[in-house]
């Protein structure tokens, strides 16, 4: 009888043992559960966040892409205009004809500031939308002349640049 005593206590005794083993493993397995999904959400995030920030980039990319374009066209213009300016000694032409210089200069500054008008959205005269090419349109800023002037035309029909290759 003393031997089932203590074999009664040593199962009981077991079973204890194997009930709160039991209940900390489950409580174990429920905080691992938990901490993965969170671990899960974190990296789901994270994948998000870097795919925002490669298209981030490639917008900033693309964007530096074309300012860098446009910069280049202004830099082109900017030789232009140098390039017209080398060719002639304006100080000497101002002594010798100064009436003929103040007009030119008059004039050249009137269609400047008409391009800069352009620019910040006025509207096209009549003799702009008719113009042919883009001397015609404004002989300071004739760049502007393919995108002000042929968008607006006529589908079909040709544009200044288009008849002047002809």
């Amino acid at each position: 009888m003393r031997l089932s005593a203590i074999l009664f206590v040593v199962i009981l005794v077991m079973g204890g043992v194997g009930y709160w083993y039991y209940q900390d493993s489950q409580a174990t397995i429920a905080t691992l559960t938990e901490n993965n999904a969170k671990l899960e959400t974190a990296t789901q995030l994270q994948e998000e966040t870097i795919a925002q920030m490669a298209a981030d980039y490639a917008a900033a990319s693309e964007e530096l892409n074309r300012v860098n374009e446009e910069f280049a066209v202004i830099r082109r213009q900017n030789n232009v205009l140098a390039d017209k300016l080398e060719r002639h000694d304006l100080g000497q032409l101002g002594n010798a004809k100064p009436g003929l210089v103040e007009r030119v200069i008059n004039g050249a500054t009137d269609k400047v500031g008409r391009c800069f008008e352009l620019l910040s959205g006025a509207e096209l005269t009549d003799k702009e939308k008719e113009a042919e090419n883009g001397q015609q349109f404004n002989s300071e800023c004739p760049w502007l002349y393919d995108s002000l002037v042929v968008p607006s035309r006529v589908p079909g029909e040709q544009s200044g640049t288009d008849r002047n290759n002809n």
